[in-house]
C-alpha cells in the first residue's frame, strides 16, 4: 500500500470510527467496535476501498496507534478521540506526576482562563512526553506545550484513564493545574 493511500485511508477510518459511522451506514456497538468485514464492504462502496491486508497494515503501522483489533481481528475500533457517545470501558488509573498538552499559541489565553475542555470529544487528551504534545500542537499552528499537574488533580479526586495507545484521558483540566 503506498503511503498516500495509507494516509488517506487512515484519515477516513478515523472519521468513520470516531465521528461519523453513519457516513457509510456502519454499525458500531456500545463500545465502538465495528465488524471488520462490514467496514471493508461498506468502505468499498465509497471511494476509500481497501483490503483486510491493507487495514491490518494500517492498524499495525499507525504511529499514533489510533486503531485496535479484537483478538481474532474480526472487530475494530478507534482507541480514543470519539465525538460520538460510546463506552470505551476504561478503568480509572493513577497518572504520573505530570502530563503534557500540546496546543496552538492562539489557544493559550482561553486555556489559561477557562482550562482545557473536551469540547466535542469524550475526553481531554494528555501526553506522557513533551515530544508527542509538541506534535499535537503543531497540527493547529505554532505549538505550545502545557505542563499539567496530574498528581494534584488525582489527589483532588479527578479521574484519569489510559487508552490502549497510551494516551491519558480526563474530562476537564482546570486552569489551576496548568503551567507553561
Amino acid at each position: 500500500m503506498n503511503e498516500k493511500h495509507k494516509k488517506k485511508t487512515s484519515k477516513f477510518l478515523s472519521y468513520v470510527l470516531r465521528h461519523h459511522p453513519e457516513l457509510i451506514n456502519l454499525n458500531l456497538d456500545e463500545n465502538g467496535w465495528a465488524n471488520v468485514d462490514e467496514l471493508i464492504a461498506k468502505s468499498t462502496n465509497d471511494s476509500q476501498g481497501f483490503t483486510f491486508e491493507e487495514l491490518d497494515e494500517i492498524v499495525e503501522t499507525n504511529d499514533k496507534k489510533r486503531f485496535i483489533f479484537n483478538e481474532d481481528k474480526t472487530r475494530i475500533r478507534a482507541n480514543q478521540g470519539h465525538s460520538i457517545d460510546i463506552n470505551l470501558a476504561l478503568i480509572s488509573q493513577q497518572p504520573p506526576e505530570f502530563l503534557y498538552h500540546g496546543t496552538a499559541q492562539c489557544n493559550i489565553d482561553s486555556i489559561l482562563e477557562k482550562g482545557i475542555e473536551k469540547r466535542s470529544r469524550q475526553h481531554v487528551h494528555l501526553s506522557q512526553d513533551k515530544e508527542t504534545a509538541n506534535k499535537v500542537g503543531m497540527r493547529h499552528g505554532k505549538p505550545i506545550i502545557l505542563t499539567i499537574n496530574t498528581q494534584k488533580m488525582f489527589e483532588d479526586g479527578i479521574k484519569f484513564y489510559l487508552s490502549e495507545n497510551n494516551v491519558w484521558l480526563t474530562d476537564f483540566v482546570d486552569a489551576k493545574y496548568i503551567s507553561q
